[in-house]
């Protein structure tokens, strides 16, 4: 929100200093595509096709409703018939921006619920590009004037989706060989800063690519850049050095989003606002829980789901800026689109905060419970949450004492691994107070967090802490900020990697010297 904030204060629309919107979007935009790259880089072509059963009618059926919500919207205002399409099309699709970081910051990006959220997404980009592509075709019709030429049409259509297939063929062909290839063979010159410059060549590369050659979406083109890059022994790496410029370069998507908002839209239509802000929140939600709940997932997939698409983005702005280029949108139908934006970005993450709440109101899934349900009959052990790279050798530590360990993760292969090695494990995610209760984290002598991942280590930590508060917990970080904002959460060590390694260095010279 003060990313928005500060983006309506340096925009046209206020006094004071003006800055430069177009070099925002752009800049923002680079944001996105090294989001989708990173997203990518943890899925796998298996992960993709194992939600198409539900992404692919789930998305169209959800876009068609929001369609036709916003068309009647429209109706109701007086709207002609090519503005209320704009105006629901722009209504239908979600912002890939919003959806990853609320995904990200609640540490379900891998779930099922997570993989199905972003399949989703994946199916409504191609869906907008589809729609980009028409809209100039039918741009005569929906005026009211000029006849519908459908050869223009049908070649538009099958000239776009002939692209569309091609790009997709050769990814999954040749760019799933080269471009492992290309990061092993960087990696092994041993450069850090090559590797690095790579990783976000190879991400924008192909995204640009993509978008000049085959007129795929920047975002979409990261993504399968992103995908077809995991399949290289270097993914985790690549995923690490792009994470520091993604997150400098996507926050300022809020910023350009701020920037494009006129405020007197609050004031000249309040009514019309509020109506918008509905069909976003609301109608969407409804549509995208029901359509979910129809094709028979749990409650919990449903409510993850319909609440990461309960907002809009990059691809609203795009389809409305189209509508106002074409004439098919008024200047009062862009800012309503934008108003909607931003007051659905606001409160997204309040909804996600609901889901504990609705779940107790909606009952029990009517589906057979995981073979984790029942806790694991531990008493006074030691629990360690991730089996990564830093968890594995906690875990062989750990493996040498008498008391018993239990893990908790949320890779698939990686928990398999340790079932088959005997070990007890939970997987699932651990930001989750059930998936706590289930590793008996409330009578575990000890707990190690090794996760990675900032946000999510201290989600786990406040939910550690609140079903043991007396447990010793020892944490892993990155940095002094989150070292010191762990310490404030009640953990007992937090193990900041370079300040520990520096230690560990010093004390090897003083042995040396001690003992030449």
């Amino acid at each position: 929100m003060g990313y928005l904030l500060a983006g309506i204060a340096v925009g046209p629309f206020t006094p004071g200093f003006v800055a430069d919107a177009h070099i925002a979007a752009q800049l923002s935009e680079i944001g996105v595509i090294l989001l989708m790259f990173g997203v990518g880089l943890h899925f796998s072509i298996q992960d993709l096709l194992a939600v198409r059963r539900i992404a692919i009618p789930g998305a169209l059926v959800q876009i068609v409703v929001a369609t036709l919500l916003g068309l009647g919207a429209a109706h109701l205002w007086g709207w002609p018939l090519g503005q209320g399409l704009v105006f629901g099309l722009a209504l239908s699709v979600a912002s890939t921006v919003v959806l990853l970081r609320a995904l990200e910051e609640r540490g379900t990006l891998g779930t099922p619920s997570g993989q199905i959220a972003v399949g989703w997404l994946v199916v409504e980009d191609l869906v907008m590009v589809l729609a980009l592509v028409l809209l100039p075709a039918l741009a005569p019709l929906l005026r009211g004037g000029g006849p519908l030429d459908v050869g223009e049409i049908a070649l538009s259509l099958g000239v776009t989706l002939g692209k569309v297939a091609l790009f997709v063929a050769l990814m999954m062909i040749a760019g799933r060989r080269f471009v492992p290839w290309l990061l092993t063979r960087v990696a092994r010159l041993g450069s850090r800063e090559l590797f690095t410059l790579a990783v976000l060549g190879t991400a924008l590369g192909i995204a640009y690519g993509a978008g000049v050659l085959f007129d795929v979406s920047f975002a979409l083109g990261a993504f399968l850049a992103g995908v077809v890059a995991s399949e290289s022994k270097f993914s985790q790496q690549a995923a690490e050095d792009a994470l520091p410029f993604q997150d400098a370069f996507a926050v300022l998507f809020f910023v350009a989003v701020g920037m494009l908002f006129n405020p007197a839209v609050l004031l000249d239509a309040p009514l019309l606002v509020i109506g918008t802000a509905l069909i976003i929140m609301l109608g969407k939600t409804l549509a995208a829980f029901l359509i979910v709940r129809l094709l028979r997932y749990p409650v919990t997939t449903a409510l993850t789901v319909a609440f990461s698409l309960a907002q809009i983005g990059e691809f609203s702005f795009i389809l409305a800026t189209l509508g106002r280029d074409l004439n098919l949108l008024t200047a009062q139908g862009q800012n309503l689109i934008l108003a909607g934006a931003i007051i659905s970005i606001t409160l997204n993450p309040f909804l996600f905060r609901a889901i504990p709440t609705l779940q107790r109101w909606l009952g029990a899934d009517p589906v057979p419970a995981a073979p984790d349900a029942t806790p694991l009959p531990l008493r006074e052990h030691a629990l360690l949450i991730g089996h990564g790279r830093v968890g594995q050798l906690t875990a062989q530590a750990l493996r040498g004492q008498s008391t018993p360990l239990a893990v908790i993760e949320q890779d698939e292969d990686r928990a398999a691994a340790l079932r088959a090695q005997g070990t007890p494990v939970i997987q699932g995610d651990a930001t989750r107070p059930d998936t706590l209760r289930q590793a008996a984290a409330e009578h575990a002598s000890v707990v190690v967090i090794a996760t990675p991942d900032a946000i999510q280590t201290t989600l786990i930590m406040e939910q550690v802490r609140a079903l043991n508060p007396d447990v010793h917990v020892i944490v892993r970080t990155h940095d002094e900020h989150t070292r010191d904002a762990l310490h404030e959460l009640g953990a007992s060590e937090v193990l900041y990697g370079e300040h520990q390694l520096g230690l560990a260095m010093g004390e090897r010279a003083r042995s040396a010297l001690l003992n030449p």
